[in-house]
């Protein structure tokens, strides 16, 4: 293999890359792996991501771009499976993505998987290749149960994430709040962890003026707050629900709601009969998902992106917002810390209680002409979290891992 070119297995297994965004399995993880596997793939890499075939439409391969194609392995039915249930096929997926890699007389020079159920298969294969296994979890069991809120989540994933943090070569952080959390709950090693931002497409997420987006999506006048992401209790979509009666106060609002399947169906309800309760569905669109190549429309005609959530690994959210110009009001998870100016770009709340975040809304929404002509710097304030940046701090890590194998071998 060619010393200047690494040759890279990345594992996606649960979520495919490709998947509609917003939908329950598939949301910053996927754009996260689709691109830096494109941005390694220009930069000469090859990378083969390696998903469970989830929809027979799909093709077994798919090119992403130059060096970076996603590869479709038929493990148990093509269909959504529950993560749990997935499990129990794992050593197939091994297995399967073991036969192909002979059929196909291909090597690869380390293993990236994503997830803890990606994880597993990693650990396997790097057994079978003597490759380092490099992994990064995304969110973490251990903290969703900490918060306690939504689904819990099981002993199974707990004591793989463990595991998978011992017999790991390196663990990629997206923040220093999961380093933290790395070492607290699982007692990882700090020394063992690199900790890399998430990053976001420059080149698709661009400011559109104001009102011709809004005209192209049917919404006209008025204030706009807008919420992205995946449509679950851990988001804490019913907190800013609750802070709009509080923000309307005579103003001429409206919410709107980006994501959501038919899996995430029953909590759409939910939230859809509070904003009954509230007497606010009138000025609420839940508007399902969104093509990603259609976001930036949102973002442009939105006055204000806000993430209430309770816990985030990261928040690519707010990178794609602020680079189409439009500031965030985020509670303080995640990078929000390393992505949020206070009072320059945006604002962080102390938590989601509806009364704070509508408080900071109402701030920010007061000098909405002032926000609209730093559009240009509020772009400017992401401009380091361009996946380029990103992809290069992977490959040094990649290289640092493989530098001290071989090391360790001399």
């Amino acid at each position: 293999m060619a010393a200047d070119r690494l040759k890279i297995a990345m594992l996606s297994v649960h979520s495919c890359p490709l998947g509609k965004l917003g939908s329950k399995d598939t949301g910053g993880m996927s754009v996260y792996i689709r691109e830096l596997a494109r941005e390694l793939g220009r930069r000469g890499n090859s990378v083969d991501i390696y998903t469970r075939a989830h929809d027979p439409a799909d093709d077994q391969i798919v090119e992403l771009g130059e060096n970076a194609r996603v590869i479709h392995l038929q493990v148990g039915e093509v269909e959504h499976m529950h993560k749990l249930v997935l499990y129990a096929h794992l050593a197939d997926m091994a297995c399967s993505l073991e036969h192909f890699r002979k059929s196909n007389g291909l090597q690869y020079n380390l293993i990236h998987s994503h997830y803890w159920l990606s994880g597993w298969v990693g650990r396997q294969l790097q057994v079978w290749w003597d490759v380092p296994h490099i992994t990064m979890f995304h969110t973490l069991g251990a903290v969703k149960n900490a918060i306690a809120v939504g689904e819990e989540e099981s002993e199974l994933r707990l004591v793989s994430e463990r595991e998978l943090v011992g017999d790991s070569h390196r663990i990629i952080a997206a923040t220093e709040k999961e380093k933290k959390d790395l070492t607290r709950y699982y007692s990882a090693t700090p020394e063992k962890i690199g900790v890399v931002p998430c990053g976001v497409n420059l080149n698709l997420f661009q400011s559109v003026n104001k009102e011709t987006a809004r005209q192209h999506l049917g919404f006209n006048g008025g204030s706009m707050v807008l919420f992205v992401g995946r449509v679950e209790p851990l988001k804490g979509i019913d907190r800013l629900l609750m802070a709009m009666p509080i923000l309307d106060n005579g103003r001429d609002l409206r919410l709107v709601v980006i994501g959501g399947d038919d899996d995430s169906q029953p909590e759409k309800e939910r939230l859809q009969s509070l904003a009954r309760n509230l007497n606010i569905q009138d000025t609420v669109t839940f508007v399902g998902t969104v093509r990603q190549e259609d976001l930036p429309l949102y973002y442009s005609a939105a006055d204000v992106c806000v993430i209430p959530s309770y816990y985030e690994s990261f928040g690519l959210v707010a990178l794609e917002s602020l680079a189409c110009g439009t500031p965030v009001v985020a509670t303080d998870v995640g990078g929000m810390e390393s992505v949020v100016r206070h009072g320059q770009n945006g604002y962080l709340v102390k938590d989601n209680a509806p009364v704070h975040l509508a408080d900071t809304i109402a701030a920010l929404l007061a000098e909405p002409d002032a926000r609209r002509k730093s559009a240009g710097s509020i772009r400017a304030s992401v401009g380091k979290f361009n996946w380029s940046n990103v992809a290069e701090k992977i490959v040094s890590e990649y290289r640092a891992v493989l530098g001290k194998q071989v090391a360790e071998v001399v």
